[in-house]
């Protein structure tokens, strides 16, 4: 990923932070649009030094088209390119229809669909005048096929599956669009969560990201509209 410029949402996450430290390895610059400045402070010390000069961020709300817009055209203005997108960003609530309030409903379709489609807009018309764009979607392996119980997680991720399969075959020549599902992850939160879960089946960030990676990459040019699980 030599010279590539990538955007990574929710690049301050425990995944956030696996992909932006692979990335900065594989030669990329990475560019994070973040929520909380506490986040983004913390997220140099997940990254070796020496690729430190390739890492900038920016306060953005990604659900938010004209800001996460300017925030694309400033990515361009200042680095004249931009090859990948990871949609990383998201979040969860547990509770079935009944339990789950329209206002919790809207908040996690922002949170895991809205942000993913705001991103895609926004980069898609330089990855289409290039010729050339990887788009990595971060969907989950609990949503396939969908569970209850999680109801608003469930519908707005397995949208994300859809969007992507779709999207595909929208985008032009040299443009790419897959998703990742993941199995639980294995990171703090998670573990504060289910203190007493049996942990041996959950994946590590590490291994989501270098999925991502691949996908992101120019060896991954050949794959497209295609929901990998890790």
């Amino acid at each position: 990923m030599t010279g590539r410029v990538a955007v990574v949402t929710g690049g301050t996450g425990a995944l956030g932070q696996a992909i932006c430290r692979r990335f900065l390895e594989a030669g990329a610059t990475v560019c994070v649009p973040y929520a909380v400045p506490e986040e983004w402070d913390a997220l140099p010390a997940h990254v070796p030094a020496e690729h430190r000069a390739r890492l900038g961020g920016e306060r953005v709300d990604v659900t938010d088209e004209a800001g996460f817009g300017g925030f694309v055209e400033r990515v361009l203005a200042r680095h004249r390119r931009l090859d990948v997108l990871v949609n990383a960003v998201g979040g969860f609530a547990g509770g079935d229809l009944a339990a789950t309030s329209l206002d919790e409903w809207n908040r996690l379709m922002a949170l895991n669909l809205s942000s993913a489609v705001v991103g895609c807009r926004a980069v898609l018309p330089a990855m289409s005048q290039a010729g050339y764009g990887r788009i990595v979607n971060v969907a989950s392996r609990a949503v396939v096929p969908p569970a209850g119980g999680f109801i608003a997680y469930t519908v707005s991720k397995a949208a994300v599956i859809t969007l992507t399969q779709a999207l595909a075959r929208e985008v032009a020549s040299g443009v790419t669009v897959n998703v990742v599902l993941p199995s639980t992850m294995d990171t703090p939160a998670n573990r504060r969560a289910m203190p007493d879960a049996d942990r041996s089946g959950w994946v590590s960030p590490d291994a989501v990201a270098a999925a991502i990676a691949l996908l992101a990459s120019e060896a991954g040019g050949s794959i497209s509209g295609t929901a990998v699980p890790v």
